[in-house]
């Protein structure tokens, strides 16, 4: 097929009635893609299959009650066979449609405002971004997490092709790279809004910005390349399949190729904000734009469009109007440009850019490398000595308005322009304004009622500027960037004769290496070893695992050493040393017929609250009188249950002592014993697995064997129960500890609480699957040493 190398207009495809925010194509038909747009519908477009080169809709989706502004598509499975169209929009709604029906199969509600980018993984997951800061990981018609950690609006999102990654990309303007919901990495260099993502392979990709640059990036945070050509706010990036080269379009009117790491053609479209782009299979180029008209560009000289159409094009081009205050052209003075006659030299690249003065009038023209002559594309306003062109709305700060408020905000201070186009959010652009004039917050409700009072019984009109983004121009949002750092303490338990919490006579395993499947129903390593079909005896797993050896001599011997210095409005008398003494023996032995005290009770709450350095003797008793059903009830109940909680999990703090943090998430799995216990922490799941993750980091394996048995203990909790959310924590957790856990225990643990996970539910098996887990175990399948870990690794795998 012969090729000019240089993409020359294929078609131009009507349709829409306002701005096309959205493009993607599509898996069936072959060669089709899909277009939103605010005028709220989407569409689908298959080419013709005659000599006139353009594209018929097939179909029309309505769904969304207000603008459409983002599109993707959902891979083919069993079920849909074509795949399917998931859309965003400004109804803060996702609508998933078919491609028979031109109403959506299921509405994904969950956000609180615009859904601006969408992306999918496989095994169907979607991945949302929203301006209400938050990108939202679904699956099927459920969500399955939030991903929170940006302070604007998430303009941008894209699941990377292996391992469960996510990137998401904000108006704060940073990237921020997720592993099973949580926080990995975070990217900064933009200096303004990331607005598009683009996945080049495993491992990098691009992002573009409101500032003008283009950045490729490794997952390791490196960033590889910066290119600029783009002279405005840069809106969307598409990849070709060789991974190298790119398109991308912004608000200067123009989409731009990029080849070999340079600009190599720069195409200007009669509109001005060309918001997005796709890549079709046999590498044409689809652009839409603030005209509502969708374009497609083609290298084929087969594929170009007629002469008449080319000229068609170029005399809408030349047509249109240019603002030298939001364009490209720089400061202009038009008493010092050439006249006609400089269109007689040839230019030296193509996309570049000549001003002439024609009369009382400047034009802007650019140079067509393919043929050879300057193409006019438009008239200059706004230049210094030129008619101020305007459509009977505002001009302020070179862009039209349908309004522009004067707001005084302090009596005696400076009046604040406030512009306002009617088709935009109320709420938002009083909240951009108060952002960019550094004013109070609590003036939103004043300043967005003040907008709908002032702007009713207008509708929106078809005016291209009047479509403006919510974050552009000089009023957008642009909050500051933010961060933190966490460290751990060191372990108190140094020399020859420490006491080490949960550690008993050399007979005794040592607790957080002991098997938790122990007792009349032991497993043999032989016990799979003869069957083809092995049973499964490992999971689900749906009673309590616990700690549960001690040494009394130990904990008490420690506990009096540590009292001597001890703060004296904390410190134990005589006999409050003997109940707890008595207090533990009672816990520790959970069938005697004497049960604990109000008292001795209280004793230990007063002694839990001793200085961080002393109290980890009393932490040791509390996870063992934790299991007591009466202890259970007195620290667990509706009156006291969640400040006995939140004093654990202050213990438990990454900045803690390890021993602490591991006794807290002892006395935490311990919990689970009793009902009271149980019922408040699943309350409180959210909160305590939060703050029981921040430890995964910490080098302490038993440190990693207690928090996966707090993620076990939670699973089987959940395991007959319909939380989609708690158990895509739960799966979130064992991946992300995954990462960074090496004791094979703990990883036994965690392959325990994947199976209890799944086990009877195919939306979290679904899940498992996009996050990457089956790779992240796959290793431990030929272990041998212990054999449980292997053996448990297989049966997992065979579930996923």
């Amino acid at each position: 097929m012969a090729s000019s190398n240089t993409y020359r207009l294929s078609c131009s495809v009507p349709g829409h009635e306002m701005d096309v925010r959205g493009l993607a194509s599509t898996s069936f038909p072959e060669g089709a893609f899909v277009s939103v747009s605010r005028d709220r519908t989407g569409r689908v477009w298959v080419p013709n299959m005659g000599p006139n080169r353009s594209f018929t809709e097939m179909h029309c989706m309505h769904g969304h009650t207000n603008f459409v502004s983002c599109v993707c598509i959902i891979a083919p499975n069993e079920t849909y066979p074509r795949g399917l169209i998931a859309t965003g929009g400004n109804d803060n709604n996702i609508c998933v449609f078919s491609l028979d029906r031109p109403d959506p199969l299921y509405i994904l509600k969950g956000h609180k405002n615009t859904v601006c980018t969408l992306s999918a993984g496989k095994f169907g997951t979607l991945l949302s971004g929203s301006w209400d800061t938050t990108a939202k990981v679904w699956l099927n018609d459920k969500c399955m997490m939030s991903l929170q950690g940006h302070t604007a609006a998430v303009w941008a999102v894209k699941i990377l092709p292996e391992q469960g990654l996510m990137l998401t990309g904000s108006a704060d303007k940073s990237i921020k790279l997720w592993k099973a919901g949580r926080c990995e990495k975070t990217y900064t260099g933009h200096e303004d809004c990331v607005r598009g993502l683009a996945v080049v392979n495993n491992t990098e990709f691009f992002s573009c910005s409101n500032d003008a640059s283009i950045r490729r990036w490794h997952v390791d945070g490196e960033c590889l390349q910066v290119y600029y050509g783009h002279t405005n706010y840069i809106y969307s990036i598409s990849v070709f399949p060789n991974g190298q080269d790119f398109i991308s379009t912004g608000e200067d009117r123009s989409i731009r190729i990029w080849k070999n790491g340079e600009c190599a053609q720069t195409i200007r479209l009669p509109a001005q904000s060309v918001w997005c782009c796709c890549i079709l299979d046999n590498e044409d180029i689809v652009v839409g734009a603030s005209d509502g008209i969708i374009r497609v560009f083609t290298e084929s000289d087969e594929r170009i469009a007629s002469a008449e159409d080319i000229k068609a094009f170029e005399n809408e081009l030349s047509q249109s109007t240019i603002d030298a205050k939001t364009g490209d052209l720089g400061d202009i003075k038009m008493e010092e440009l050439p006249g006609r006659e400089h269109l007689n030299e040839p230019g030296t690249r193509d996309g570049q850019t000549r001003l002439i003065k024609d009369g009382e009038m400047v034009q802007a023209y650019q140079w067509s490398v393919s043929d050879s002559h300057w193409v006019k594309i438009g008239d200059v306003v706004g230049s210094s000595g030129a008619t101020q062109q305007t459509s009977g709305r505002v001009l302020f700060e070179g862009k039209e308005y349908d309004f522009v408020f004067t707001i005084d905000v302090n009596e005696g201070g400076p009046s604040m322009k406030l512009p306002y186009n009617v088709a935009d959010d109320p709420w938002l652009t009083a909240h951009n304004f108060l952002e960019k004039n550094d004013l109070n917050p609590m003036f939103l409700d004043q300043v967005a009622n003040f907008i709908i009072e002032n702007t009713k019984g207008n509708t929106v009109g078809r005016t291209e500027t009047g479509h403006s983004d919510p974050f552009t121009g000089s009023g957008r949002y642009v909050p500051a960037s933010a961060g933190g750092s966490s460290a751990s303490g060191a372990d108190p338990f140094t020399g020859s004769g420490r006491y080490i919490p949960g550690s008993g006579p050399s007979t005794v395993a040592p607790a957080g290496a002991a098997d938790p499947f122990t007792g009349g129903s032991a497993y043999s390593s032989n016990a799979l070893q003869s069957t083809s079909a092995p049973t499964n005896i490992y999971f689900p797993k749906t009673d309590p695992v616990k700690f549960e050896q001690a040494n009394a001599t130990q904990i008490l011997a420690k506990l009096k050493e540590l009292n001597r210095g001890a703060p004296n409005e904390q410190k134990l008398s005589d006999d409050g040393i003997q109940k707890l003494e008595k207090l533990l023996s009672t816990v520790s032995n959970l069938n005697a017929a004497e049960k604990p005290t109000t008292e001795e009770i209280e004793i230990l709450w007063k002694t839990a609250h001793w200085p961080e350095d002393i109290v980890f003797p009393v932490l040791d008793i509390l996870r063992l009188a934790v299991r007591h059903p009466v202890v259970n009830e007195q620290f667990y109940n509706e009156k006291d249950g969640v400040q006995f909680c939140n004093h654990l999990l202050n213990l438990m703090g990454p900045q803690g002592k390890p021993a602490n943090q591991m006794l807290v998430l002892r006395t935490l799995c311990n919990s689970f014993a009793g009902q009271w216990g149980q019922t408040l922490l699943m309350s409180m799941r959210e909160m305590v697995m939060s703050k029981a993750m921040e430890l995964r980091a910490v080098s302490n394996k038993n440190i990693h064997v207690a928090l996966a048995t707090l993620v076990l203990n939670y699973a089987g909790c959940l395991h007959k129960v319909a939380n989609l959310e708690g158990k895509a924590q739960c799966l979130s957790m064992v991946s992300t500890i995954l990462e960074v856990v090496q004791d094979k225990e703990a990883i036994f643990r965690l392959l325990v609480a994947l199976g209890t996970t799944i086990g009877n539910d195919g939306t979290a098996r679904d899940l498992a699957q996009s996050l990457g887990v089956k790779s992240q175990i796959n290793k431990y399948s030929t272990v041998t040493d212990p054999a449980k870990l292997g053996e448990c690794c297989k049966l997992v795998l065979n579930q996923l």
